[in-house]
């Protein structure tokens, strides 16, 4: 199932949201945070839904909170690690999505507070997220905005912005000779060009710009060696989505980049729902309690999708995109974890509210504060880049938070009871 995920994400999932972005004429960062967060964060909502309707749990509060540690920390390691390029990041993106995150999780922190989820505060969620939206939709003059009152007493921001500007083209004009890259910084950029003469993304992730020669199939057989055994065996994978999903790479199917994007995001799901499977589980047969489960392989399971497509924009330079998309999704996360109570409380068990255990989760809930302040304030310090550096960083933190997470879940350490899978 990692292996299936990896496979819809870079073939398909990634090149329809590389045409969205193109068709409107989406900033690097608001792409992530938007289409490419809620497609890579379609496992999170499956799980949700899995946790409210079918477990009856805390495994999709659980995961969520415990995927969004990860998120934070995990794949934000492996950018700097597995990425041999410094990507730069601008102040503005990161400092939005870290402050749509907090209030967030603020917010779920409440509501669970009490053990208790009643229909207002799943409609809460909804609404922080309908706000989230709008700001996105404003996002240039809300930057132009923020920039002008507090680039005087934040200059190693507005330097930051201006070198990654300078690194990070955006687009190219078109030209009777070829498209011309042009260095646009990121304010002239947002939900909706104002330009309309824009040709297409110079930062390709899948070459998207030279449609005229359509790539090579996906039949094609590798020439090195492990990539040919990696490719056999994965071949009824490549087989199963190529006869199922239209390849928006191709010309021929080029206009189809909205059928590609939901239905790689509808494989993911599936996907992931196998996966979730096996690993409860397996969970239930060797006595694992649930919260465990969820903080740990299943948070990881369910975020391979955000691993795979943050490490490979970060690879190609787009430090605003990934970053986004790392705390984007989290945000994503919080809606997930509204749509399922929002139905059960509203349309199916309207006389109650819904039962959640607590007492793990405020903990995680608070840690993934920490979490936030920590990631602003690292990537301040490192100079606004992302870096082996601070991979190594996070990484260490990471696994100290999981460590810590476990030993608290399990009783070991403070005073919470445990709860096994299916009891």
């Amino acid at each position: 199932m990692f292996l299936a995920v990896s496979i819809v994400c870079d073939d398909y999932f990634l090149p329809s949201l590389e045409i969205i972005s193109e068709c409107l004429g989406l900033s690097q960062d608001v792409a992530g945070a938007t289409f490419m967060a809620a497609g890579s964060s379609a496992p999170e909502l499956v799980t949700a839904f899995l946790g409210v309707f079918v477990t009856k749990g805390d495994i999709g509060v659980s995961t969520i909170l415990g995927s969004a540690v990860y998120n934070l920390l995990g794949i934000c390691a492996a950018c700097g690690l597995f990425s041999s390029v410094v990507s730069r990041l601008s102040c503005w993106p990161l400092f939005r999505d870290c402050l749509a995150y907090t209030v967030s999780v603020v917010a779920v922190l409440v509501m669970i507070s009490d053990n208790r989820i009643y229909w207002y505060e799943s409609a809460s969620l909804l609404f922080i997220y309908g706000c989230y939206i709008l700001v996105l939709c404003f996002d240039i003059k809300i930057n132009q905005y923020i920039m002008k009152k507090f680039s005087p007493c934040c200059t190693c921001f507005a330097k930051a912005m201006e070198e990654n500007a300078e690194q990070q083209p955006l687009v190219g004009w078109r030209e009777e000779n070829g498209p011309l890259i042009r260095q646009q910084p990121r304010k002239d950029s947002g939900i909706f060009q104002d330009e309309l003469d824009y040709s297409q993304l110079s930062t390709s992730l899948h070459g998207l710009d030279e449609i005229s020669e359509d790539r090579p199939s996906v039949f094609t057989m590798p020439e090195a060696d492990m990539k040919r055994i990696l490719w056999v065996l994965s071949l009824p994978i490549i087989t199963l989505l190529y006869l199922t999903i239209p390849d928006c790479r191709r010309q021929f199917w080029r206009n189809w980049f909205i059928v590609t994007f939901l239905f790689s995001a509808a494989w993911i799901s599936a996907m992931t729902y196998v996966l979730v499977w096996m690993i409860t589980i397996a969970g239930e047969t060797l006595g694992v309690p649930e919260s465990v489960m969820g903080l740990t392989l299943l948070a990881a399971g369910t975020s391979v999708p955000d691993t795979v497509a943050s490490v490979l924009v970060a690879q190609k330079g787009n430090g605003d995109m990934a970053m986004s998309n790392i705390v984007g999704s989290n945000v994503f996360d919080m809606l997930c974890l509204g749509i399922p109570w929002f139905i059960k409380t509203v349309f199916i068990n309207t006389s109650g509210p819904i039962e959640v255990n607590s007492s793990g989760l405020t903990y995680t809930a608070i840690s993934l504060i920490c979490s936030v302040v920590f990631i602003f304030l690292a990537v301040h310090l490192n100079g606004w880049k992302i870096d082996k550096k601070l991979g190594a960083i996070c990484l260490v933190l990471y696994l100290v938070f999981t460590i810590l997470s476990i030993l608290y879940e399990l009783g070991i350490i403070g005073n919470n009871p445990t709860r096994v899978c299916g009891n």
